[in-house]
């Protein structure tokens, strides 16, 4: 499959399902506490008040087929996604959570608030991972840089 051809078609059914999930996620999830949103600060969240966490039993993956076999074709939400990132909307797979995966998330959070709008960013981030793969994009490079050390047993995130 030719992401990089497909991902023109594919883009927009991409951000309506994420925009769509990210509102779902919105009004089910918990904002962070103090420690939390501190750390999100500290990876350049700028509003981290708006942040929703939502632990599930498994990350999302779109219905479309199309989209699903695209995403398991360059590597992303795969049934080892930990972690996902969608404006201020942040899935964590049920004990996987931990200061170093929100840490991670909350970078992507920021990511979408240099863009602008999750249209913007998904638009880069998604054309990147066509063209580079999830490991070699610049987002996910940028992201792990972020991440904050487990060491903390009073960390709480919700």
């Amino acid at each position: 499959m030719d992401i990089k051809a497909l991902l023109p078609v594919l883009l927009p059914h991409a951000i309506d399902w994420c925009e769509r999930l990210s509102a779902n996620a919105s009004a089910d999830g918990f904002p962070l506490k103090a420690t939390a949103l501190s750390d999100a600060r500290a990876v350049g969240v700028k509003q981290p008040e708006k942040i929703r966490l939502l632990v599930v039993d498994q990350i999302p993956t779109p219905d479309d087929s199309l989209l699903a076999t695209a995403a398991a074709a360059i590597g992303f939400l795969g049934s080892n996604t930990a972690g996902l990132a969608l404006g201020y909307s942040i899935f964590i797979h049920r004990g996987r959570l931990s200061r170093r995966l929100l840490s991670h998330e909350c970078r992507h959070v920021a990511q979408f608030e240099g863009a602008g709008s999750l249209s913007e960013f998904l638009t880069r981030y998604l054309n990147e991972i066509a063209a580079t793969g999830y490991d070699n994009c610049s987002f996910e490079i940028d992201a792990r840089s972020y991440e904050l050390p487990n060491a903390d047993l009073t960390w709480r995130p919700i």
